[in-house]
């Protein structure tokens, strides 16, 4: 016999096995009145374990999706032993609604069968004379099944859904034959005209995590530096983002739901770009630590077909905010956070004008997306200020009331002039998980089905509209299944695919719920971006305004900063924490290197080897631009030891440059004094500008004050004396007197003045010198230098040249800005 043919034994094994299967349906009916007592008499009647079930059925494919009158449904499956006992003699059936003719009536009945996981028999009892023979079946050994059956066996009344079970019949240890499996899946049942169809929307994602980093090559075109390639492998053809494209292209009044910054990224790739190397995040970009990029061709092709796909008549472009920043996280931890709000709203603006420059066609900005579509109010508050008047809600934030016994309208006035546009959540969440194999993939397109029919024929005359939802990082598969189940039930006649915008405008319905709650979930608070995260990432703005006063060409920084500074907010790092925690510390990190490139390079101890010399202090720029409105001041920690000057240096330097600046320092006593060089900014609001240096003079050649008065009154005893001697002498010449003798003695003689004027001169060539020079030649951070340089005429600031920069690190690379 062959094992997928049905009717082919003879007459008298045929006969044998319709009264089998007689015996197993009256059995089947007994067992579903056994049921129904015994579900009275004890409220929790315990289930039967799964080991006596030992053969896993799945259903593949129900084809066609929905059943006509007098029409056949083949079903496809597999079925595994999944014991440790052999299988014998199995047959696949399919069994027939308890209910006859008698669809079901709820959508909370559907749910109740799709939790069953044991065959029961309130599934109904195997249609007589159809089986499909499996034989045996070795532990863990699988088998195909595919079984034919007509709509009249099934014996189905008026249009509706209906359960459809698949069992599996044989022998397992020994024991007599009994059902061993069953697999269940749900049959829309259409053979009556639709008084109403039902507007249904659904939002097709394009996001992306962002992959621009705020880095760009130091060359004159900018060329954009991505973290990493993966970008490339889903533009191409079979990528996610391709078959995104390519399956939305084909459904009708879709409305597209688009990052912005993803379609800045794609534009960046049509042209030559790079990508960083491992961990070297928050280095500034270079040939040696960056990539060529090669999504080129992939990149032009994708978004020609994106352009194409949404220019469809029907179609709908909705804008997120710039990077789609995470609104949740920032209402619950950075909404209070100084220029948070302008940056949302700048957002909010850049996101609309660059899906309108990048895809030709109009763009809504108007709706807020929050994580997940989990509201509350804080959340839908923050959704206002990027202009979110429709804000999309998932059903489990916004749960219908117990009483209500249909299903309301999407729309919902939340007040403030907002309207939340509620996702049914069952049709939503059968999309939130992988569906790549053919019994997910049927599994969801069934149910899509038969919870859109029974929706549609709860209230017929009450006009409806839905929205369906999926998760931002849809894949391609479950956007296969999305598309299919969507097409299919527009095909049954009982939905109607609408934009976004029509749904929302719809009349809201008086008893849908409309209550935002205070709270947010917890099982979706754990993966916010915490107080701390946003704090820092707004604190960037702070170093990059101060970063921009310096520089002459600000808007080669600026434009690169402000947006990395949204995408470290964005929405995706919740699927991401890992990387969007190394994106937001690569954009600080970076930002530091581009703060420290300009800088008063570390120095040494100095030696002032006078009562007045010139220190000299250096300033370098590692920037490849030119920057200004900087001043360079230098402070002692002691000014009745050593005095500095006080006039502040300006520093202009051209991009990779250092220059050497001369202030005058005058000494009043021997030792160490602590100096601190600092950078600030000028203007009306000067601040600081980098860390201090300080450093330590050591002073070494002021004359002590004690010797200059002992000094002083050696010489006035020796004039004294001088006098006394001059004045005998005239006596003696006028008397008669004998002149005394000339004495030893210090200053004594006639060449006394003479010496006292050759030591004051001396004395004043000494002053001048500069600092550190111990010979004459001036020092550079306590760094002798070539002579000719020192004294205190010409320029206060010195040119140098890369051999010739005394504070030179060796290592020191150029930053690329």
């Amino acid at each position: 016999m062959d094992e997928r043919s049905v009717g082919s034994a003879p007459a008298a094994v045929r006969r044998t096995a319709r009264a089998r299967r007689a015996v197993r349906r009256l059995g089947g009916l007994l067992a579903a009145g056994a049921v129904l007592l015994a579900s009275a008499a004890v409220p929790a009647a315990a289930a039967p374990e799964a080991a006596d079930y030992p053969a896993v059925m799945t259903i593949s494919t129900v084809s066609p999706a929905i059943a006509g009158e007098n029409g056949t449904v083949t079903i496809t499956g597999k079925v595994l032993n999944s014991s440790r006992t052999a299988i014998k003699s199995a047959h696949v059936g399919v069994r027939a609604p308890l209910s006859g003719k008698k669809p079901l009536g709820t959508r909370n009945e559907v749910a109740l069968i799709s939790q069953r996981s044991t065959p029961t028999g309130t599934d109904g009892s195997d249609v007589p004379n159809l089986e499909a023979p499996v034989g045996d079946l070795e532990p863990g050994q699988w088998h195909d099944f595919s079984i034919p059956v007509g709509t009249a066996e099934l014996d189905l009344g008026r249009s509706g859904v209906y359960e459809l079970a698949v069992d599996i019949w044989g022998t397992s240890g020994g024991a007599k034959e009994r059902v061993l499996g069953i697999a269940r899946t749900f049959l829309p049942y259409n053979v009556e005209p639709t008084q109403k169809k039902t507007q249904l929307a659904v939002v097709w994602p394009i996001t992306h995590a962002p992959e621009l980093v705020a880095q760009t090559m130091p060359d004159n075109d900018q060329t954009p530096v991505l973290r990493d390639d993966s970008l490339a492998t889903e533009l191409a053809p079979g990528g996610r983002l391709y078959e995104l494209v390519s399956t939305g292209a084909k459904l009708q009044n879709l409305t597209w739901m688009i990052d912005p910054d993803l379609l800045d990224t794609v534009y960046a790739m049509t042209r030559p770009y790079r990508v960083q190397k491992p961990d070297t995040g928050g280095e500034s970009a270079r040939d040696d630590n960056t990539v060529a990029g090669g999504g080129r061709d992939a990149a032009l092709a994708w978004l020609a077909q994106l352009r194409t796909a949404v220019s469809t008549a029907g179609h709908e472009v909705v804008s997120l905010p710039y990077a789609d920043p995470d609104l949740a996280s920032i209402a619950h931890n950075g909404a209070d956070l100084p220029g948070m709000e302008n940056a949302l709203r700048k957002a909010a603006t850049a996101g609309r004008l660059t899906a309108e420059g990048r895809l030709s066609v109009d763009v809504k900005s108007d709706v807020a997306w929050p994580y997940q579509g989990r509201l509350d109010r804080r959340t839908a508050a923050t959704a206002r200020t990027v202009g979110g008047q429709l804000v999309l809600v998932d059903g489990a934030s916004m749960p219908e009331s117990d009483s209500l016994a249909y299903t309301p309208g999407a729309a919902r006035p939340i007040g403030d002039g907002q309207t939340a546009v509620v996702a049914d959540h069952t049709l939503s969440s059968l999309f939130e998980q992988p569906l790549g194999t053919p019994e997910a993939r049927t599994a969801a397109v069934q149910r899509f089905l038969v919870e859109t029919l029974l929706i549609n024929q709860q209230m017929p005359e009450l006009p409806r509209g839905l929205l369906v939802l999926p998760p931002r990082n849809l894949d391609a598969a479950t956007a296969g299944a999305l598309a299919e189940a969507v097409q299919k039930a527009q095909q049954g006649d009982w939905i109607s695919p609408a934009t976004l915008h029509t749904v929302a405008a719809a009349k809201a319905d008086p008893e849908a719920g409309t209550t935002v709650a205070e709270g947010y979930p917890q099982e979706v608070a754990a993966s916010e971006l915490s107080s701390s995260a946003l704090g820092r990432t707004m604190a960037v703005q702070n170093g990059l305004d101060q970063l921009m006063l310096i520089l002459t060409q600000p808007q080669r920084v600026r434009s690169p900063f402000s947006a990395a500074m949204v995408r470290s907010m964005s929405t995706e790092w919740r699927e991401q924490a890992k990387p969007g925690t190394a994106y937001r510390e690569g954009v600080q990190h970076y930002l530091d290197n581009l703060t420290s490139a300009v800088r008063v390079p570390a120095k040494s101890e100095i030696t002032l080897p006078g009562d007045n010399a010139t220190l000299l202090i250096s300033v370098k720029n590692d920037l490849n631009q030119a920057v200004g409105n900087l001043e360079l001041r230098l402070t002692s920690t002691q000014l009745n030891r050593v005095n500095v000057e006080q006039t502040p240096k300006p520093v202009v330097l051209d991009g990779t440059t250092s220059r050497t600046y001369r202030f005058a320092a005058e000494a009043q006593v021997n030792g160490s004094v602590q100096m601190t060089a600092q950078l600030w900014t000028t203007g009306p609001n000067p601040q600081r500008y980098g860390a201090p240096v300080t450093f330590m003079v050591q002073v070494t050649s002021v004359t002590n004050g004690v010797l200059y008065v002992i000094g002083g009154g050696v010489v006035l005893i020796v004039l004294a004396g001088v006098r006394f001697y001059l004045q005998r002498k005239k006596r003696a010449a006028d008397g008669g007197e004998e002149a005394p003798e000339p004495q030893d003695g210090p200053g004594a003689g006639p060449d006394a003045d003479t010496g006292r004027e050759a030591g004051a001169q001396g004395a004043g060539e000494t002053g001048g010198q500069t600092a550190g020079d111990a010979a004459g030649e001036p020092a550079v951070d306590g760094v002798p230098q070539a002579a000719g340089t020192g004294g205190d005429g010409g320029s206060d600031a010195e040119p140098e040249s890369a051999a010739d920069d005394a504070d030179r690190v060796t290592g020191d690379e150029k930053v690329g800005h």
